[in-house]
């Protein structure tokens, strides 16, 4: 495993880059699945736009006006908190990371390079001062602009990033009350980045979206169509940075013998210690096991247990070959989400039997909060395609 960037560098490459330490293993895989996200959904909705599910807009806006100051002094601000702190990190990397020094402790303390930080407060500010000079105009004019629906993907990512964050961290609380109790009461850096559920940041994602696409002018259901895909494959780059990282979200115990159709595959496919796991949990690496020791980290599980984030990405990624190859076949606006809904709740449902989470009871049965969502989600994707047909059954 490796907890951050830092460690996948030396182990593979052999380079020693101590500023790489910045970047968690889990939070470059999570960024790297908003990029592929919205780059699927911007290459959909433009496909669509071309088929006329979505209309291009229209914005007035002042072209030429003179310098805004409060944008300089925004972007000078930028270039202070940039320098003061995270160019000072990168510089001194070797130093302050050393010992096995959590870079967190360093980000969010008051210890930074003021004369970093004012210098490159003067070049952006002097950048956005130049290019905005350099677009004035005597006269400034009023002018009315088409505006692509493609230029909405990036507000789009945003609500879903924003929102789907707060929904997972919302869900992840009310699944283990005694982690929302010190979520107020013991507040603290770890108790605020740590711990997600995935189905409450889809849940609040999606209300942040539709939001979004309300205020755009964007039909909703066309735009769901064209997220379909898109979400399944950056959920499977997101459970990479599970995989990589061992944030936790393994599976159960597996000690099992690995079956003979799986005899080509390598061992840890079928259970997986996660060495150097980012949550320190298990036992010590001795002298006598197979992986090095990481600064900082060295632990690993015993017994192994299923890697379930790997399993997921694997199906993410057949769910996502499936609705690829359906999005120019399917003509009613939402069917093809009703079927992304389906193969999620799926998905979910299946990997739950091998997975590690908390249980409730209600009715007589035992369940986990994401088995509870996703038969709901099941159920609720077939009645999504069986309205959608009897309500829409034109073809668009």
């Amino acid at each position: 495993m490796y907890p951050n960037l830092y460690f996948a560098f030396l182990d593979l490459l052999g380079l020693d880059l101590p500023g790489l330490k910045l970047i968690n293993s889990f939070g470059f895989f999570v960024a790297l699945a908003f990029v592929v996200g919205a780059r699927i959904m911007r290459s959909e909705i433009a496909r669509k736009e071309g088929e006329g599910l979505f209309t291009p807009g229209q914005e007035t806006v002042t072209i030429g006006a003179p310098v805004s100051w409060l944008d300089v002094g925004l972007q000078a601000l930028t270039g202070f908190v940039f320098g003061w702190k995270f160019l000072y990190l990168l510089l001194n990397a070797e130093r302050l990371f050393a010992g096995g020094g959590l870079p967190q402790a360093h980000l969010f303390s008051g210890e930074g390079s003021i004369g970093w930080g004012l210098a490159l407060a003067v070049v952006f500010g002097g950048w956005r001062y130049w290019a905005a000079a350099k677009e004035a105009l005597p006269e400034p004019k009023r002018v009315t602009r088409a505006v692509p629906s493609t230029a909405h993907v990036s507000a789009i990512v945003t609500a879903a990033a924003v929102g789907g964050i707060a929904g997972a961290k919302l869900f992840h609380l009310l699944e283990y009350p005694d982690q929302l109790v010190a979520f107020f009461t013991e507040p603290s850096l770890s108790g605020f980045l740590g711990g997600l559920t995935i189905y409450g940041g889809l849940i609040v994602g999606a209300l942040a979206v539709a939001w979004v696409a309300r205020r755009k002018g964007m039909k909703f259901l066309p735009l769901a169509d064209a997220a379909a895909p898109a979400l399944i494959l950056a959920y499977g780059v997101g459970r990479i940075g599970c995989q990589v990282s061992g944030d936790g979200d393994w599976g159960i115990a597996n000690s099992a013998p690995k079956p003979g159709w799986m005899g080509w595959l390598p061992d840890w496919l079928w259970a997986y210690h996660y060495p150097n796991n980012v949550n320190g949990m298990g036992v010590l690496i001795g002298e006598n096991d197979p992986w090095p020791v990481f600064e900082g980290f060295g632990t690993y599980l015993q017994p192994a247990v299923f890697p379930t984030p790997l399993y997921e990405t694997l199906m993410a990624t057949a769910i996502f070959g499936v609705l690829w190859a359906l999005r120019k076949r399917i003509r009613i606006p939402g069917q093809l989400f009703s079927i992304y809904l389906v193969f999620n709740g799926l998905e979910r449902f299946l990997i739950e039997q091998i997975r590690v989470n908390v249980e409730m009871e209600a009715l007589g049965l035992t369940f986990t909060q994401a088995e509870l969502i996703a038969v709901l989600t099941f159920v609720g994707g077939g009645m999504l395609w069986w309205i959608l047909g009897r309500t829409q059954a034109k073809p668009h």
